[in-house]
């Protein structure tokens, strides 16, 4: 048996140009990993000091308790955000510099060691960093495995990467549980606008990847391949997230495709939820049955505004603007709260995208300022710039991005800090 403590950092953004949302939510890497540890006989602790607001003496003075024999810190907060994770190691950083001496070893997941592997084994002072969906890894790794494949870890004075980013299952997944005292803490809905909580939240994993390959999205190293989960597990774990107090929860898949069974279960259930998607997958039909189901907020990649934007961004889109303009209306017929993402790009006119957000407003949609493009590790766009990442990448993306634009978007209250100057410098 080993004892494995399995820590979500408390996370912090200042000078970051992260994108995603700043609120606590579940770690759901943790959670299926604790799952499979426990179920093989391993004893565990997870510990979400985001969720719990625990300083790093606080985890501290935890693991002393728990005697752990392997520590698990994430680099990214929760799997919903793996594919637009925080550039800057700087949080898992300090924890794991001040947790150096709490176990025999120490490793670390997410998106920054899967796509650049030696930089993050070097700047976090690691035992071992897991390449690509941790879960199934880290068991291997507890049950006493050390020559995996999907790791990176030191051997003889060198590093070692040993093959490549590693896929779990996902399909066969059990439903998870969390908690009471984390689900009764969760108090942020992520991506709900149309109505004030009145109870918990929580994010749910229905499928994992994406068919589409579009050039911005980094998830070819951590979370590619697309799988779904069967409808019926998805539900029993809905329904013991309601029977904990939830009132909406948040579907974290790259995206949400129609799944009839899916929705027609939630029919009866009375949850509330929100989804990531695009539009013009969604026929009217099956738009009116997600509104059925529970849906309250669609966030809608459409990107660009133009056939030509579109094209060189991969989208593999068949509609015209028109024609998604025209979708999106429908599905705002039937959700409180539609979105449209937009992608800044250079074949869109800033004139007649300003006039498109008015006129989708005016219909009741919304549609961000259109976001400048971060070429993330790993992502199509990357390689297109610069080919296969490096150890230098995450500085080169960053400092490519920070050079490039003078204004950021209405997403972000702050101009981002070079990578160098949130990141700790380690000596070798």
């Amino acid at each position: 048996m080993t004892r494995v403590a399995l820590i979500n950092p408390d996370w912090q953004y200042d000078g970051s140009i992260y994108f995603g949302c700043r609120s606590p939510h579940l770690p759901l890497e943790l959670g299926i990993s604790q799952q499979l540890l426990d179920r093989a006989g391993h004893q565990t602790l997870l510990l979400d000091a985001h969720m719990f607001g625990l300083s790093d003496s606080d985890i501290a003075a935890e693991l002393r308790t728990f005697r752990p024999d392997m520590v698990v810190v994430t680099t990214a907060p929760t799997y919903l955000f793996w594919r637009c994770a925080p550039p800057e190691l700087r949080v898992p950083q300090q924890l794991m510099f001040a947790l150096r001496d709490a176990a025999p070893m120490l490793v670390a997941v997410g998106p920054h060691g899967s796509t650049t592997p030696r930089a993050a084994l070097g700047k976090l002072q690691a035992d071992f960093v897991v390449m690509g969906e941790c879960e199934t890894t880290l068991l291997r790794l507890a049950n006493g495995e050390r020559e995996i494949p999907g790791t990176c870890y030191r051997e003889d004075g060198t590093i070692r990467v040993n093959g490549g980013p590693q896929a779990a299952p996902f399909v066969d997944q059990p439903p998870l549980q969390w908690p009471d005292e984390m689900i009764r803490r969760h108090t942020h809905h992520h991506h709900r606008f149309e109505a004030a909580p009145a109870g918990p939240g929580a994010e749910v994993e229905a499928s994992r990847g994406c068919p589409y390959s579009c050039t911005f999205c980094a998830k070819d190293n951590f979370r590619n391949g697309y799988r779904k989960r069967p409808a019926a597990a998805i539900l029993q774990e809905v329904d013991a997230l309601r029977h904990q107090g939830v009132e909406y929860v948040y579907f974290i898949d790259e995206i949400f495709l129609p799944n009839r069974e899916l929705l027609e279960g939630l029919v009866s259930r009375g949850l509330k939820f929100g989804v990531q998607t695009r539009i013009d997958l969604w026929k009217p039909e099956m738009i009116a049955l997600l509104g059925r189901a529970g849906c309250v907020s669609i966030e809608a990649g459409v990107e660009s505004l133009t056939p030509e934007g579109r094209e060189l961004l991969a989208k593999k889109c068949r509609m015209t603007t028109d024609e998604l303009a025209d979708r999106l209306v429908t599905a705002r017929n039937h959700v409180p709260f539609v979105q449209a993402n937009l992608i800044e790009v250079p074949q869109d006119d800033d004139t007649v995208v300003q006039q498109w957000r008015d006129k989708m407003q005016r219909a009741g949609v919304w549609a961000n300022d259109p976001v400048p493009l971060y070429p993330y590790p790993g992502s199509p766009d990357y390689r297109k710039m610069w080919g296969e990442p490096d150890d230098h990448a995450w500085e080169r993306a960053h400092d490519y991005y920070l050079g490039l634009f003078d204004r950021f978007s209405d997403v972000q209250e702050q101009r981002p800090v070079p990578l160098r100057e949130l990141e700790r410098e380690v000596q070798p």
